[in-house]
Protein backbone atom coordinates (compact mmCIF):
# COMPACT_ATOMS: atom_id res chain seq x y z
CA UNK A 1 0.00 0.00 0.00
CA UNK A 2 1.25 3.27 -1.02
CA UNK A 3 1.43 5.99 1.67
CA UNK A 4 -0.62 9.10 1.11
CA UNK A 5 -0.86 13.07 2.07
CA UNK A 6 -4.24 14.92 3.01
CA UNK A 7 -4.15 17.82 1.28
CA UNK A 8 -6.74 20.79 2.00
CA UNK A 9 -6.35 24.16 1.93
CA UNK A 10 -6.59 27.31 4.47
CA UNK A 11 -10.60 27.78 4.73
CA UNK A 12 -9.87 24.88 7.52
CA UNK A 13 -9.03 27.63 9.90
CA UNK A 14 -6.99 24.99 11.91
CA UNK A 15 -3.98 26.34 13.60
CA UNK A 16 -0.43 25.96 12.13
CA UNK A 17 0.34 24.04 15.13
CA UNK A 18 -1.85 21.42 14.45
CA UNK A 19 -1.73 21.12 11.14
CA UNK A 20 1.35 19.87 10.86
CA UNK A 21 1.00 17.62 14.03
CA UNK A 22 -1.75 15.78 11.91
CA UNK A 23 1.07 15.54 8.95
CA UNK A 24 -1.95 17.81 6.95
CA UNK A 25 -0.38 19.95 3.87
CA UNK A 26 -2.67 23.00 3.43
CA UNK A 27 -2.81 25.31 0.31
CA UNK A 28 -3.61 29.20 0.55
CA UNK A 29 -6.49 31.11 -0.47
CA UNK A 30 -6.11 34.92 -1.39
CA UNK A 31 -7.08 37.88 -0.03
CA UNK A 32 -6.72 41.52 -1.73
CA UNK A 33 -6.81 44.69 0.84
CA UNK A 34 -5.68 47.74 -0.25
CA UNK A 35 -3.30 47.67 -2.62
CA UNK A 36 -1.33 44.28 -1.91
CA UNK A 37 -2.66 40.61 -2.06
CA UNK A 38 -2.20 38.17 0.74
CA UNK A 39 -1.69 34.65 1.30
CA UNK A 40 -4.09 33.15 3.53
CA UNK A 41 -1.31 30.91 5.66
CA UNK A 42 -2.28 29.42 8.62
CA UNK A 43 0.35 30.65 10.88
CA UNK A 44 -0.47 34.43 9.56
CA UNK A 45 2.90 34.96 8.54
CA UNK A 46 1.40 37.84 5.45
CA UNK A 47 -1.43 38.90 7.10
CA UNK A 48 -1.71 38.82 11.25
CA UNK A 49 -5.51 37.42 12.12
CA UNK A 50 -6.26 40.49 14.79
CA UNK A 51 -4.43 42.71 12.43
CA UNK A 52 -7.00 41.76 9.83
CA UNK A 53 -9.68 42.05 11.85
CA UNK A 54 -8.83 45.73 12.87
CA UNK A 55 -8.23 46.79 9.35
CA UNK A 56 -11.88 45.57 8.62
CA UNK A 57 -12.97 47.14 11.45
CA UNK A 58 -11.20 50.68 10.44
CA UNK A 59 -13.37 50.20 7.05
CA UNK A 60 -11.23 48.57 4.65
CA UNK A 61 -12.77 46.23 2.39
CA UNK A 62 -11.56 43.45 0.61
CA UNK A 63 -12.17 40.55 -1.87
CA UNK A 64 -10.85 36.95 -1.74
CA UNK A 65 -9.30 34.67 -4.22
CA UNK A 66 -9.72 30.80 -4.12
CA UNK A 67 -6.98 27.96 -5.04
CA UNK A 68 -6.55 27.89 -8.88
CA UNK A 69 -6.21 24.72 -11.07
CA UNK A 70 -2.24 25.97 -11.62
CA UNK A 71 -1.87 26.00 -7.55
CA UNK A 72 -3.26 22.91 -7.01
CA UNK A 73 -1.32 21.19 -9.85
CA UNK A 74 1.71 22.38 -8.35
CA UNK A 75 1.56 21.25 -5.04
CA UNK A 76 0.47 17.95 -6.04
CA UNK A 77 2.63 17.53 -8.58
CA UNK A 78 5.20 18.00 -5.55
CA UNK A 79 3.63 15.74 -3.43
CA UNK A 80 3.11 12.49 -5.86
CA UNK A 81 7.22 12.95 -6.68
CA UNK A 82 7.77 11.69 -3.37
CA UNK A 83 5.90 8.91 -4.55
CA UNK A 84 2.79 9.30 -2.32
CA UNK A 85 -0.76 9.30 -3.42
CA UNK A 86 -3.10 12.22 -2.32
CA UNK A 87 -6.58 12.34 -0.47
CA UNK A 88 -7.61 16.27 -1.19
CA UNK A 89 -10.33 17.69 1.12
CA UNK A 90 -11.45 21.12 -0.10
CA UNK A 91 -13.55 24.13 0.69
CA UNK A 92 -17.68 23.47 0.56
CA UNK A 93 -18.13 23.99 -3.17
CA UNK A 94 -21.18 26.15 -2.67
CA UNK A 95 -18.79 28.97 -1.44
CA UNK A 96 -16.03 28.73 -3.45
CA UNK A 97 -14.24 27.27 -6.24
CA UNK A 98 -11.46 25.85 -4.95
CA UNK A 99 -12.83 22.35 -5.27
CA UNK A 100 -13.33 22.59 -8.48
CA UNK A 101 -10.08 23.47 -9.02
CA UNK A 102 -8.87 20.34 -6.99
CA UNK A 103 -10.73 17.86 -9.33
CA UNK A 104 -9.39 19.58 -12.41
CA UNK A 105 -5.81 19.72 -11.38
CA UNK A 106 -6.30 15.61 -10.10
CA UNK A 107 -7.76 14.58 -13.60
CA UNK A 108 -4.38 16.92 -15.70
CA UNK A 109 -1.94 14.72 -13.45
CA UNK A 110 -3.22 11.73 -14.41
CA UNK A 111 -1.45 10.88 -17.28
CA UNK A 112 1.68 12.35 -15.69
CA UNK A 113 1.69 9.77 -12.65
CA UNK A 114 -0.41 7.20 -14.37
CA UNK A 115 0.48 4.89 -10.68
CA UNK A 116 -0.77 7.56 -8.73
CA UNK A 117 -4.11 7.87 -6.90
CA UNK A 118 -5.52 11.02 -6.45
CA UNK A 119 -8.84 11.35 -4.52
CA UNK A 120 -11.21 14.50 -4.51
CA UNK A 121 -13.45 14.75 -1.45
CA UNK A 122 -16.23 18.52 -1.53
CA UNK A 123 -16.20 18.98 2.40
CA UNK A 124 -19.19 21.03 2.14
CA UNK A 125 -17.48 22.31 4.85
CA UNK A 126 -16.28 26.04 6.32
CA UNK A 127 -14.10 27.34 8.75
CA UNK A 128 -13.06 25.10 11.74
CA UNK A 129 -15.77 22.87 10.13
CA UNK A 130 -14.09 22.06 7.79
CA UNK A 131 -10.91 21.88 9.83
CA UNK A 132 -12.90 19.25 12.39
CA UNK A 133 -13.98 17.41 8.87
CA UNK A 134 -9.89 17.08 8.16
CA UNK A 135 -8.95 16.15 11.57
CA UNK A 136 -11.33 13.03 12.06
CA UNK A 137 -9.89 12.28 8.23
CA UNK A 138 -6.22 12.24 9.91
CA UNK A 139 -7.21 10.52 12.71
CA UNK A 140 -9.03 7.50 10.40
CA UNK A 141 -4.93 7.98 8.57
CA UNK A 142 -3.43 7.42 11.99
CA UNK A 143 -5.31 4.11 12.67
CA UNK A 144 -3.45 2.60 9.23
CA UNK A 145 -6.06 3.21 6.89
CA UNK A 146 -6.06 3.04 3.71
CA UNK A 147 -6.48 6.04 1.39
CA UNK A 148 -9.70 4.31 -0.13
CA UNK A 149 -10.56 3.65 3.27
CA UNK A 150 -10.52 7.52 4.60
CA UNK A 151 -12.21 8.46 1.46
CA UNK A 152 -14.73 6.01 1.76
CA UNK A 153 -15.04 7.65 5.92
CA UNK A 154 -15.31 11.02 4.37
CA UNK A 155 -18.11 10.73 2.17
CA UNK A 156 -20.02 9.02 4.77
CA UNK A 157 -19.43 11.58 7.82
CA UNK A 158 -19.55 14.97 6.29
CA UNK A 159 -23.46 15.54 6.52
CA UNK A 160 -22.73 14.73 10.24
CA UNK A 161 -20.27 17.69 10.76
CA UNK A 162 -22.43 20.55 12.09
CA UNK A 163 -22.03 24.35 11.61
CA UNK A 164 -23.71 26.66 14.28
CA UNK A 165 -22.95 30.20 13.47
CA UNK A 166 -23.88 34.09 14.91
CA UNK A 167 -22.52 37.95 13.86
CA UNK A 168 -22.16 40.80 15.59
CA UNK A 169 -22.34 42.85 12.67
CA UNK A 170 -25.44 42.24 9.91
CA UNK A 171 -23.73 44.52 7.20
CA UNK A 172 -20.87 41.78 6.63
CA UNK A 173 -23.92 39.58 5.66
CA UNK A 174 -25.36 42.38 3.33
CA UNK A 175 -21.94 43.06 1.56
CA UNK A 176 -22.19 39.13 0.90
CA UNK A 177 -25.71 38.96 0.03
CA UNK A 178 -26.63 37.24 2.51
CA UNK A 179 -29.35 39.27 3.86
CA UNK A 180 -31.05 42.88 2.43
CA UNK A 181 -30.19 46.18 3.38
CA UNK A 182 -33.15 46.08 5.50
CA UNK A 183 -33.05 43.31 7.03
CA UNK A 184 -29.67 44.42 7.98
CA UNK A 185 -30.90 47.87 9.36
CA UNK A 186 -33.63 47.01 11.47
CA UNK A 187 -31.96 43.92 12.77
CA UNK A 188 -29.06 46.39 13.69
CA UNK A 189 -31.22 48.50 15.44
CA UNK A 190 -33.10 45.97 17.37
CA UNK A 191 -30.08 44.16 18.55
CA UNK A 192 -31.15 41.44 16.35
CA UNK A 193 -28.42 38.52 15.73
CA UNK A 194 -28.90 35.67 13.28
CA UNK A 195 -28.30 31.72 14.33
CA UNK A 196 -27.06 30.53 10.76
CA UNK A 197 -25.89 26.96 10.00
CA UNK A 198 -23.63 25.03 6.87
CA UNK A 199 -26.84 22.83 5.57
CA UNK A 200 -26.35 19.45 3.52
CA UNK A 201 -25.27 21.50 -0.01
CA UNK A 202 -22.84 23.61 2.25
CA UNK A 203 -24.35 26.75 1.72
CA UNK A 204 -24.54 28.63 4.56
CA UNK A 205 -28.41 29.43 5.75
CA UNK A 206 -29.95 31.66 8.10
CA UNK A 207 -32.53 29.41 10.65
CA UNK A 208 -33.59 31.57 13.69
CA UNK A 209 -32.99 35.16 15.12
CA UNK A 210 -32.25 35.46 19.10
CA UNK A 211 -32.62 39.03 20.40
CA UNK A 212 -28.79 40.14 21.64
CA UNK A 213 -25.35 39.00 21.68
CA UNK A 214 -25.46 36.41 24.87
CA UNK A 215 -29.01 34.89 23.46
CA UNK A 216 -27.14 33.73 20.23
CA UNK A 217 -24.16 32.60 21.89
CA UNK A 218 -26.49 30.39 24.03
CA UNK A 219 -28.70 29.71 20.60
CA UNK A 220 -25.27 27.45 19.20
CA UNK A 221 -24.99 25.72 22.34
CA UNK A 222 -28.64 24.75 22.17
CA UNK A 223 -28.49 23.44 19.01
CA UNK A 224 -25.73 21.36 19.65
CA UNK A 225 -27.51 19.80 22.79
CA UNK A 226 -30.53 18.87 20.23
CA UNK A 227 -28.35 16.82 17.59
CA UNK A 228 -25.04 15.99 18.99
CA UNK A 229 -23.88 12.81 18.84
CA UNK A 230 -21.87 11.13 22.21
CA UNK A 231 -21.04 15.11 23.11
CA UNK A 232 -19.35 14.19 25.62
CA UNK A 233 -16.85 12.50 24.39
CA UNK A 234 -16.20 13.93 21.16
CA UNK A 235 -13.63 16.55 20.31
CA UNK A 236 -15.50 20.17 19.84
CA UNK A 237 -14.32 23.13 17.48
CA UNK A 238 -14.88 26.55 18.29
CA UNK A 239 -13.76 29.53 15.81
CA UNK A 240 -14.21 33.47 16.50
CA UNK A 241 -13.83 36.84 14.24
CA UNK A 242 -11.15 37.95 17.23
CA UNK A 243 -13.62 37.83 19.84
CA UNK A 244 -11.45 35.31 22.07
CA UNK A 245 -13.90 36.16 25.00
CA UNK A 246 -16.89 34.65 23.43
CA UNK A 247 -15.63 32.10 22.07
CA UNK A 248 -14.56 30.38 25.48
CA UNK A 249 -17.88 31.67 26.99
CA UNK A 250 -18.95 29.12 24.52
CA UNK A 251 -16.17 26.32 24.95
CA UNK A 252 -17.46 26.76 28.78
CA UNK A 253 -20.85 26.36 27.99
CA UNK A 254 -20.73 23.09 26.41
CA UNK A 255 -18.50 22.05 29.03
CA UNK A 256 -20.75 22.93 31.78
CA UNK A 257 -23.94 21.88 29.75
CA UNK A 258 -22.72 18.68 28.07
CA UNK A 259 -19.50 17.31 29.35
CA UNK A 260 -17.23 18.31 26.55
CA UNK A 261 -13.73 17.58 27.51
CA UNK A 262 -11.35 18.32 24.50
CA UNK A 263 -12.26 21.57 22.82
CA UNK A 264 -10.10 23.85 20.23
CA UNK A 265 -10.16 27.11 19.83
CA UNK A 266 -8.80 29.46 16.87
CA UNK A 267 -9.66 32.50 14.67
CA UNK A 268 -12.03 32.35 11.82
CA UNK A 269 -9.43 32.90 9.33
CA UNK A 270 -9.43 36.12 6.99
CA UNK A 271 -11.00 34.54 4.18
CA UNK A 272 -13.85 33.23 5.46
CA UNK A 273 -13.77 36.57 8.30
CA UNK A 274 -13.92 39.15 5.21
CA UNK A 275 -17.56 37.74 4.54
CA UNK A 276 -18.80 37.35 8.11
CA UNK A 277 -17.02 40.13 10.02
CA UNK A 278 -15.48 40.89 13.23
CA UNK A 279 -17.41 39.39 15.91
CA UNK A 280 -18.04 35.93 13.88
CA UNK A 281 -18.74 33.18 16.48
CA UNK A 282 -19.42 29.57 15.56
CA UNK A 283 -19.38 26.40 16.74
CA UNK A 284 -18.99 22.88 15.36
CA UNK A 285 -19.60 18.81 16.17
CA UNK A 286 -20.56 15.92 15.30
CA UNK A 287 -24.31 15.33 15.67
CA UNK A 288 -27.23 13.17 13.64
CA UNK A 289 -28.14 15.64 10.97
CA UNK A 290 -26.81 19.23 9.83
Amino acid sequence: MRDYVILTDSCCDLSAEMAAELGVEVLPLSLQMGDRTYRNYLDGREIGFHEFYERVRSGELATTSAVNVGEFEEKMREILKTGKDILSISFSSALSTTYQSSVIAAEELKDEFPDAKILTVDSLCASLGQGLFVYLCAQEQKKGKTIDEVKTFAEETKGRVCHWFTVDDLNHLKRGGRINATTALFGTMLAIKPVMHVDNEGRLIPVSKARGRKASLTALVDRMEATAIDPAGQTVFISHGDCLEDAEFVAGEVRRRLGVETVHINYVGPVIGNHSGPGTMALFFLGSER
